[in-house]
């Protein structure tokens, strides 16, 4: 149900288990950071695999929420634990990624709950979830962009950069209308 190896960009249908397996891993982590005394983090399940009806990779992305990073060190060490691996903001101030599996199966961005980020991400994911226009749009895309990008999920993921910021950004304004 799961997982894509390295680069790979393979499109799967939707999955009725996705939701379940987020809420799976949601729990995993916060019993490992009670474990290990650390404080937490809120949690949301984001990407195309958070969209009903959408076709996606066969990868969870998990949004992680905190306030501040003062306990960044302890849960990349409680990450580490649970076979996560730590990458570092991987390009992006401000977020730093973990990655599970060797055939992918979850990315874990850890940003600042409520920072642009995560507001961004949420909108996004949202809007998809409320247009079905929006949805079946973005479903075309990435459905050409995986045939071109098969095997570089890097271009795979740049090239639907502009869809996804203008879509975010009607989004957010509707969140919070500019006077």
């Amino acid at each position: 149900m799961l997982g894509l190896p390295p680069q790979r960009v393979e499109l799967h249908p939707s999955h009725p288990d996705w939701p379940a397996a987020f809420v799976a891993e949601a729990v995993r982590l916060a019993e490992a950071l009670v474990q290990a005394g650390l404080p937490p983090f809120q949690l949301e399940h984001i990407g195309s695999t958070a969209v009903p009806g959408l076709i996606a990779k066969p990868i969870l992305d998990l949004l992680g929420g905190a306030e501040d990073f003062s306990a960044l060190a302890g849960w990349v060490a409680a990450l580490e634990k649970l076979g996560y691996t730590y990458k570092g903001e991987f390009g992006i101030p401000g977020r730093h990624l973990f990655v599970l599996g060797e055939r992918t199966t979850h990315h874990l961005h850890l940003v600042i709950s409520g920072g642009r980020f995560w507001r961004d991400h949420l909108a996004f994911r949202d809007a998809l979830r409320a247009d079905p226009v929006l949805r079946e749009s973005y479903a075309e895309l990435k459905r050409d962009l995986a045939q071109r990008h098969r095997d570089d999920r890097s271009a795979y993921s740049s090239a639907k950069g502009d869809f996804i910021a203008q879509a975010t950004a009607r989004a957010v304004a509707t969140i919070s209308p500019q006077p």
